[in-house]
């Protein structure tokens, strides 16, 4: 059935689409479509008959209407105007004039190219400030640039780690806090190799992600003025960043090269070796006895002559410790059955001698005689041999510290504020050295150091409580930020400080017994005069002096009778008052309840 126009229309009235051409891409090389050798159906038009387009149908031929396109004809764009063949489309098939069908879509426009496969669109183009922004976040929160960049894996990964690090430091930090006892472990050898070596690691791995998210928000896309001044500063932000982590490896290497220093493997000579168990590493013992001496050797002087010399005795269980103050003028002490000395000297220390034999000489007399003691160097031993007997102690250790060493210390610390009370000279018989003047001063470590040594114009006793408001000043003054900021002036001042017989396997336990000590009660007896006379000892008294200070110190603070002896810095400060003689008198501690005990904070104006 044909139409007017010439093009065959199917039965019924139904219009026919033109017969399709083979597709040029599709690989038939010239192969006949399917459509051009099938037989026609019903309703299919005859070979070689054109097919009716949608404009066979009833007013076709109206004037403003497009005729039929013949097959393969370009379509005509919106404008009317002949079209182009759409690239993309079959071969020969055309888009309908304005309105493209799914046929004749127009080809989408090309996608915009970018730099880097696979690689994140910013929200907004990086400034070079900005830039600087997002890496130094990331310095305080690492994973914050790769957010930003688009790498949010990545970013999300590096925040967890971080939490997790993070909240590790705050627990250990507040396990510390609650308990000092808990960062014993890190004056152990060992622990200290393992906090260097996490140091350096967290080193490197905080300046490995300052890098990385500089490089993740993409610098290249800077201009050459913004690529090189980003990088000078994230380089001076790496730096930064590592300083910590080197001076926490450099502050624990020094105080491992002063505790190898001081604290040896071996013992001394004539001491025998011991091997501690770490589960209980003072023995069965209930106290524990320091000597602590304070030495005055020097370039112009042959030996060592012990000036100072306390012992502290210290409760195992509960920290409770008590000082024990010799005068350096004690007269023909005794020595035991065991010790060497006790066969030359069976009534005393050269009690031959009616103004000689002092306890300060005890030492260097062992070392001018290797022949008596059985050795060289074994002045120590004389010397706690001494002490010990005279206070019926056994004395398990010693620690000298050097008078000029201790000068260095002062230093290290930048110096002691403390109240003279009256001008103190030094040097000499006659003090042509200097003179300290009276008032608030600040000492620097020479003038500490006479100022607790000048005997001008005054005696040893005097000197005694000179030097212990010395003592005081320190520790008061030495508090953990100056000694973190001047760490290692002060780890160098202690290796020339100090000379010990405690082995290196005590550290940690010692500082675990340190901080008990720290919060318990403190009290001290001197061995003076009236009470005490050096010149003419009474042997017995003495202990029986030394056995009721250390009952004392085991009861209640409320029940310690105390005097004759001053009390060190407290933090409820004590209303003088005149106090009961021959009994140990209470030093400063913040557990100090005794009325009558007066504090250095008073004595000393510290």
């Amino acid at each position: 059935m044909t139409n007017r126009d010439g093009v065959d229309t199917a039965p019924e009235g139904r219009k026919r689409r033109p017969t399709r051409r083979p597709r040029p891409d599709s690989g038939s090389h010239g192969a006949p479509s399917a459509d051009a050798g099938a037989p026609a159906g019903p309703g299919t038009p005859a070979p070689g008959k054109p097919a009716p387009g949608k404009s066979g149908g009833p007013g076709a031929g109206k004037p403003g209407r497009p005729g039929p396109e013949p097959a393969g004809a370009p379509a005509p764009d919106a404008s009317g105007a002949p079209g182009k063949l759409v690239a993309g489309t079959p071969s020969g098939r055309t888009a309908k004039p304005g309105k493209p069908g799914k046929a004749g879509k127009p080809a989408s426009r090309p996608a915009k190219a970018r730099s880097g496969s696979g690689a994140p669109r910013f929200a907004k183009p990086l400034t070079p400030a900005s830039m600087l922004g997002w890496t130094a976040l990331s310095a305080v929160a690492p994973g914050a640039a790769h957010l930003r960049a688009g790498r949010r894996r990545t970013g999300l990964v590096l925040l967890s780690l971080y939490a997790v690090l993070l909240l590790g430091a705050v627990a250990f930090g507040l396990t510390v806090a609650g308990d000092l006892t808990n960062a014993a472990f890190l004056a152990d050898d060992t622990s200290m190799v393992v906090v260097v070596v996490i140091a350096a690691a967290l080193a490197l791995a905080w300046f490995a992600v300052v890098v990385t998210s500089y490089v993740a928000l993409r610098p290249n896309r800077l201009h050459q003025q913004g690529q090189v001044l980003t990088g000078i500063v994230v380089g001076v932000l790496c730096v930064a960043v590592m300083s910590p982590f080197a001076l926490t490896a450099n502050y624990v290497l020094a105080a491992r090269d002063a505790v190898g220093s001081i604290f040896k493997d071996t013992p001394e000579p004539g001491e025998p070796q011991v091997t501690h168990n770490p589960e209980n590493p003072w023995g069965d013992r209930d106290r524990v006895n320091f000597l602590l001496i304070g030495g005055d050797a020097a370039g112009n002087r042959t030996g060592v002559r012990t000036d100072s010399m306390n012992v502290a005795s210290v409760d195992l269980k509960t920290g409770a410790t008590v000082l024990f103050s010799l005068p350096r003028n004690l007269q023909h002490v005794r020595f035991p059955a065991s010790s060497p000395l006790h066969k030359q000297f069976p009534n005393g220390f050269m009690a031959e001698l009616p103004n000689g034999g002092l306890l300060n000489e005890v030492w260097q007399y062992a070392n001018d005689n290797p022949q008596l003691m059985g050795g060289k160097n074994r002045g120590p031993r004389a010397l706690m041999d001494a002490i010990g007997y005279t206070l019926g102690l056994k004395i398990d250790y010693y620690m000298l510290m050097n008078m000029y060493g201790f000068a260095d210390l002062v230093d290290a610390i930048g110096g002691l504020k403390i109240r003279v009370e009256q001008d103190v000279k030094w040097g000499g018989l006659y003090g042509t050295a200097g003179t300290i003047k009276a008032g608030y001063r600040k000492l620097s470590g020479e003038e500490a150091l006479w100022y607790g040594r000048s005997r001008v114009g005054s005696d040893d006793f005097s000197r005694m409580s000179r030097q212990r408001c010395v003592i005081g000043a320190f520790a008061q003054q030495a508090t953990p930020a100056v000694i973190l900021a001047r760490f290692e002036k002060i780890a160098g001042a202690a290796k020339r400080l100090a000379q010990t017989n405690i082995p290196r396997s005590l550290v940690q336990p010692l500082v675990e017994l340190a901080v008990k000590v720290k919060d318990a009660r403190i009290t001290s007896l001197q061995f003076v005069p009236p009470e005490f006379y050096s010149g003419r000892p009474d042997w017995a008294k003495i202990r029986t002096a030394t056995k009721k200070a250390l009952n004392d110190s085991l009861r209640p603070a409320r029940r310690a009778q105390t005097a004759n002896v001053s009390a060190s810095p407290s933090v409820t400060g004590a209303t003088p008052a005149r106090t009961r003689t021959a009994t140990p008198t209470q030093t400063p501690t913040r557990n100090t309840q005794k009325a009558g005990a007066q504090s250095l904070d008073e004595l000393c104006g510290l």
